[in-house]
């Protein structure tokens, strides 16, 4: 099941691979290595959590069943049809992608007939149900979410369950979401629900050898939520994210072992000049909802598009931000420097995965603390307040023109000693290759503000639920944040400076001649003339370029790479680059873009016969000077510093401390003012 080799034959992807080149002796020692690291790393459950987890989606099965008949019994309908209603339930996720870790949630499905809705009988009826049966906790739903969920503890199994009713009368047992008619007469809600288990599937179907992708899937998962850069609603990446980067490894070597594809990884998406899309399959056309930036105007605005491979084709990634894009992009840099040196044998797999020291990483933070009276209205309030953090990030970053960068950190963080209480920080630093002009600061109170009141529309607010956003230095971050309550030592303070870029990210294990290799490689890169934009990822089909690289030329320069992605070949066959597709509208004036005046001039490169979108052929950006403008707000430069204040929102509208707010101190705030250099 886990390699395909009946059929070697098959290309899988929309290009042919880099390398069909096998493991040799030294690949084979090195994942063993890896795979090593993986086990004691404690990624894999226990055969005793295993068959708990597949009690508890047993007994979900009959819950869910349960509540289907008794529905269907209230709505008037016979008894007779009443015993055969039925519901199904799927997994999702990690979970069905054979990856999850000791402890992960489930992501399940639960699809039933068209007269059980999902407002009032899923998230009324049945909420009712679970909140009565003991063995269930932390029950939580979140309806208004842009995929409505509940979420729960079902014998202590964490269990994320969606809602899908089909226009059917009834559901029949062996039903096939796998099916593109299953989409029809649903609404969009229903789409990206059903789309969860159906994009699953497809990634399954279109690697090569599934137990080589699920090894460096592990891997991947790993090291980004050690590097801080594995959460969707924080605007990086999740878990169906990352599964599509690594299944398109994958594809481009299907014969390389886990270690290899990890490394290959880190090198390809170094390269990757984005928004150029990664996608697994064709994509296929028909419906408004699909991913196509030639006729979609938000779709041209996405900056890392990833997308699903079920139709209807999706940009997965479309919460990621410049700010979260160059973080990503740095950790890529930093993967794929630590993984030469390893296949060099001058670093371990250890040092790939060591945490980044976020709280160590920066000067400024700012911290959004939140409160509620109840544990039920902190779990809603806290669901809704994560949903919009990433808004704060992408208000200031565009009010400042990008010049003061924002990095959320992924999580909360609680002291013991506030219940119903916890706290978000983000990062702050001035772009770096800035500097001030005249020691003019940005004054970014009136943004907070709207933030505080955007987030105080929540439909299910109460007077009780409480958020606060602060500006505290490093030096005055709470101790709670840190393991143990314990302050890290000067020595990881430096070490998490170097990371940001004062040396280069995992430099410090490499020799002065290993940087000079690898600076005239990249001189290499530049004399052959490689230009990464001219991806040709977007393929209607297979291209009938092939290149084959023998087992000694495995270690391929990035050229290498480049030259085979953009696929020059299939190039070479088409026309008319310059023309825009039939019915695209070019975005050239600033209010289609960001408020700072820029103005993007896109070509997109289309096939003539099939016109099919097959890649991003330039892209260029002319900002405007001056002042930075957007509809009626305007950024004010002040000479005081950057201007956050200790903002309380007790109220819809107030900017003032609640009265509600006992029990939850403010922090100490040095200053109100930051100072970049």
């Amino acid at each position: 099941m886990g390699n395909r080799s009946q059929n070697p034959n098959r290309v899988y992807g929309v290009t042919e691979p880099i390398s069909m080149a096998g493991p040799s002796e030294s690949d084979m020692i090195t994942n063993r290595e890896l795979e090593k690291f993986l086990a004691d790393a404690g990624l894999f459950e226990s055969p005793e959590e295993a068959i708990r987890r597949e009690e508890a989606l047993a007994r979900l099965d009959q819950i869910v069943k349960d509540w289907v008949k008794h529905v269907s019994r209230s709505k008037g309908l016979n008894e007779q049809v009443v015993e055969e209603m039925t519901a199904l339930i799927f997994t999702s996720g990690s979970y069905r992608l054979g990856v999850h870790s000791p402890g992960a949630d489930i992501d399940t499905l639960c699809v039933g007939p068209m007269h059980v809705t999902r407002n009032e009988d899923f998230f009324g009826e049945l909420h009712r149900i679970l909140v009565e049966m003991p063995d269930v906790q932390e029950l939580n739903s979140v309806p208004d979410a842009y995929v409505p969920v509940m979420r729960f503890k079902l014998d202590g199994i964490p269990i994320d369950l969606l809602y899908a009713s089909l226009p059917l009368p009834n559901i029949p047992e062996d039903l096939d979401i796998s099916q593109d008619s299953i989409l029809h007469n649903v609404d969009e809600q229903t789409v990206r629900i059903l789309n969860g288990r159906r994009v699953t599937d497809e990634i399954l179907n279109l690697v090569p050898n599934i137990q080589n992708f699920r090894t460096a899937l592990r891997c991947l998962r790993l090291w980004a939520k050690r590097r801080g850069i594995y959460s969707n609603v924080a605007g990086f990446l999740g878990g169906v994210n990352w599964a599509i980067l690594v299944a398109r490894i994958c594809q481009l070597y299907p014969n390389a072992l886990p270690c290899t594809l990890v490394s290959r990884v880190f090198r390809v998406y170094n390269l990757w000049q984005w928004p150029n899309p990664v996608i697994l399959c064709p994509i296929q056309e028909g419906s408004s909802n699909v991913w196509d930036p030639r006729r979609n105007r938000k779709d041209r605005e996405h900056l890392m598009p990833i997308i699903t491979p079920a139709y209807p084709c999706m940009n997965s990634s479309y919460n990621v931000s410049n700010s979260t894009l160059r973080i990503m992009m740095e950790e890529f840099r930093r993967g794929n420097e630590i993984c030469e040196a390893i296949e060099a044998n001058k670093a371990v797999w250890v040092t790939l995965f060591e945490p980044f020291a976020f709280f160590e990483a920066y000067k400024d933070y700012l911290q959004i603390d939140i409160k509620a009276q109840s544990g039920d209205d902190f779990r809603n309030w806290k669901g809704w307040v994560e949903s919009r953090l990433r808004f704060l990030n992408s208000m200031i970053e565009r009010y400042t023109g990008g010049i003061l960068q924002c990095h959320p950190c992924p999580g909360d963080f609680s002291d013991e000693c506030r219940p119903h209480c916890c706290s978000y920080f983000m990062g702050l630093r001035r772009k770096q290759g800035s500097s001030p002009e005249g020691g003019k600061q940005f004054d970014i109170r009136w943004i907070v503000d709207k933030f505080k009141h955007q987030v105080c529309q929540y439909s299910a607010w109460k007077a009780t639920m409480w958020i606060n956003v602060c500006h505290v230095r490093r030096k005055n971050i709470p101790v709670f944040v840190f393991s143990g309550g314990i302050r890290p030592s000067q020595r990881a303070k430096v070490a998490a400076q170097d990371c940001l870029g004062k040396r280069l990210p995992g430099n410090n294990f490499l020799h002065a001649d290993d940087a000079g290799s690898r600076k005239r490689r990249k001189q290499v890169v530049v004399n052959r003339g490689v230009h990464l934009e001219e991806f040709s990822s977007l393929t209607s089909g297979t291209s009938t370029a092939s290149l084959q690289i023998e087992a000694g030329e495995e270690e391929q320069s990035e050229a290498v790479i480049a030259d085979t992605i953009r696929n020059k070949n299939y190039r070479k066959n088409m026309t008319n680059h310059d023309q825009e597709p039939e019915g695209s509208v070019k975005c050239r004036s600033p209010s289609c873009s960001n408020p700072k005046g820029a103005s993007p001039v896109e070509k997109w490169v289309t096939d003539s016969s099939s016109g099919e979108i097959v890649g991003l052929s330039d892209m260029k950006t002319e900002v405007s000077g001056g002042t930075v403008e957007n509809n009626s707000f305007q950024l004010s430069m002040t000479e005081q510093g950057v201007q956050i204040p200790v903002v309380g929102a007790g109220g819809r509208n107030s900017c003032s401390k609640s009265p509600q707010n006992e029990g939850l101190e403010e922090l100490e705030v040095l200053s109100a003012d930051i100072s970049f250099f």
